[in-house]
């Protein structure tokens, strides 16, 4: 049985808006791993739970781990009693020493195969790879059953969170590194060997030092059965089959994994004669498009999160400030985002400061953000959505849900323009006149569509992408932005800006190359999420973007249409689209609201 992707929803509970929510958390999917042993037991057989890691970041319960002396997920896997635990990028995102205090109250062993110290100085918190003995119950005269793990996951963490890792871990390839480690504990007397492989679906034509190589890892001999993880799928899926197990159980424990394996003794061995995978879901969606539960939350894990659910809820119901109007970003990707625009102004106040006495501060300054929420593979209640009134700390972490830290890069204007051309590639390519072609390209992160306010700028999605996802370059000729400006005056390719950026971006996450090879500015270390609740209270100034328009719009296409889909608490915004007359909004089947967008 495994789970991933928990992004520390331990409990049915939205921190972000404040109540309880039956389509997340670890206390449903509790229930399901009672079912599931219990199934096991009467059939004489032995069950392994495993998670897949990225389960230490994603709410407010995990925002403060070093405040614990046992971490919440630590006391979850403990009651849970997990078998092994796999790393994904996210419990890299505070830091290896931080990860160590966190797994001190780790109750089986926790595993990473692809990553080493730099030098002796650093002591690791996991092991590269286990062995797990387990005796068959109806087999009680056989040897026990050998179960190697391993455990690997994006070799780019380590530049996703330079700031925290570089210097003191490497990364090893993702799948030499399984292909070693599957031999080694073959060579050890292994029966099975399941790799906990943090990474998702990419294309064939990938390399195997691919962010999602998980195509590659299914082809090696010596593994027996995959769990993978990152990009938030449901495995197994009949458009995608597999020659072999392989279960991606969706994200924020909304679904259980599950790997049945038969073994036969024989040759005073077991050998793997047959598996089944599939996957169970904690609810399921009515007639009406919402969730209801199948399971109910286990109370013995309720119970022993009750302490620290409390003490998160008290915390983020601090009070902030006050706003005049909703943030959301259930528009994001077409129309102007309020709650983007206000985390750009906190960005460049901040920065400001910064910069003050310094040349950079001459520079034109720019603000890049992206979204945070925007639905997609994460569902239809994974929006960005700050009411109009008072606010409090939870809102300040519905901004900007990540453990980012804010930098700041010089770039030329002819560096910013390919910036934005990188950044448009989240488009799908439209062909005017056409009224049915989803704008959003889903193969992308919807996280990589960065908006920089201080310019102006039209995307021209009649034309192709000019990057493909991995940075590299799609088609020379192809240019989507329109009359980039600055100041009202076009770009100048030699210009100087200076531009505030999270520390995920300027590290070149997403594969936005240029971000990365751009001249850093130092800056001292400091969370965007405290940059956005200073700018809230007053903290910092109101910035001089505050009184801008929009930066982007897309290149009108007279007689065309594209379809957005965005999530149903939209309904009670859709006022803010009254120039587009819309066409009734449609409900779909996996609970999303279809938009047919004029563009």
């Amino acid at each position: 049985m495994a789970t991933t992707d928990l992004h520390m929803n331990l409990l049915g509970y939205d921190y972000y808006r404040d109540q309880a929510d039956p389509s997340v958390g670890l206390s449903h999917t509790a229930s399901l791993i009672a079912g599931a042993r219990d199934e096991a037991a009467r059939l004489g057989a032995v069950t392994l739970l495993l998670d897949n890691g990225d389960s230490m970041q994603g709410t407010p319960l995990g925002e403060q781990p070093d405040a614990f002396s046992l971490h919440p997920l630590m006391k979850a896997f403990q009651v849970l009693n997990y078998d092994a635990i796999g790393l994904g990028n996210h419990d890299f995102n505070f830091g290896v020493d931080t990860l160590e205090h966190i797994l001190k109250g780790a109750p089986c062993p926790v595993i990473c195969s692809n990553m080493k110290a730099a030098s002796p100085e650093t002591q690791l918190p996991f092991v590269a790879s286990a062995i797990l003995e387990r005796q068959m119950l109806d087999h009680p005269d056989a040897p026990p059953v050998r179960i190697g793990l391993l455990s690997v996951l994006p070799e780019q963490t380590v530049q996703w969170d330079a700031h925290l890792l570089q210097d003191r871990v490497q990364m090893m390839n993702i799948v030499q590194s399984a292909r070693t480690t599957s031999g080694a504990l073959r060579a050890a007397g292994c029966d099975v060997i399941i790799a906990l492989a943090h990474t998702g679906l990419g294309q064939e034509t990938d390399p195997d030092n691919s962010e999602n190589a998980l195509q590659h890892l299914v082809q090696i001999d010596d593994i027996d059965a995959l769990i993978g993880g990152h990009t938030h799928l449901r495995l197994p899926d009949p458009a995608t089959p597999f020659s072999k197990p392989v279960v991606m159980p969706g994200a924020f424990g909304s679904h259980l994994g599950v790997i049945d394996l038969q073994l036969k003794h024989g040759d005073n061995c077991w050998k793997l004669t047959g598996w089944d995978c599939g996957l169970r879901p904690i609810s399921q969606r009515t007639t009406t498009g919402d969730l209801a539960p199948i399971v109910n939350e286990d109370t013995t894990l309720v119970s022993a999160l009750a302490e620290d659910h409390a003490a998160t809820v008290e915390r983020i119901n601090t009070p902030v400030g006050q706003i005049e109007h909703s943030l959301h970003s259930y528009f994001t990707f077409f129309a102007p985002d309020r709650a983007l625009a206000l985390v750009a102004c906190a960005q460049a106040a901040e920065l400001r400061e910064q910069l003050k006495d310094t040349s950079a501060s001459e520079l034109p300054l720019l603000s890049a953000v992206s979204p945070c929420k925007f639905g997609a593979r994460t569902g239809p209640g994974h929006f960005t959505d700050v009411p109009a009134g008072p606010l409090s700390r939870r809102h300040v972490a519905d901004l900007h849900i990540f453990p980012n830290y804010l930098n700041a890069v010089i770039m030329s204007g002819a560096a910013v323009v390919q910036w934005l051309e990188m950044s448009a590639g989240m488009f799908n390519q439209i062909t005017p006149g056409t009224d049915s072609t989803p704008l959003v390209d889903l193969d992308r992160a919807g996280h990589n569509f960065d908006v920089l306010h201080g310019l102006d700028y039209q995307i021209d999605l009649s034309v192709p992408a000019r990057f493909h996802a991995s940075g590299k370059l799609a088609d020379p000729q192809a240019h989507r932005i329109r009359n980039p400006l600055w100041n009202g005056k076009p770009i100048d390719s030699d210009q100087q800006f200076v531009v505030a950026v999270n520390s995920h971006r300027a590290a070149g996450g997403g594969n936005f190359l240029m971000v990365q090879q751009a001249t850093q500015i130092p800056l001292p270390r400091c969370s965007i999420q405290d940059i956005v609740y200073d700018y809230l209270n007053g903290t910092l100034p109101t910035d001089p973007l505050a009184a801008a328009s929009p930066p982007w719009r897309l290149a009108p296409m007279s007689g065309t249409h594209a379809l957005v889909y965005t999530g149903p608490a939209a309904r009670r915004y859709l006022d803010e689209l009254s120039h587009l007359d819309l066409a009734p909004p449609q409900p779909t089947p996996d609970g999303f609201l279809q938009l047919k967008v004029p563009l």
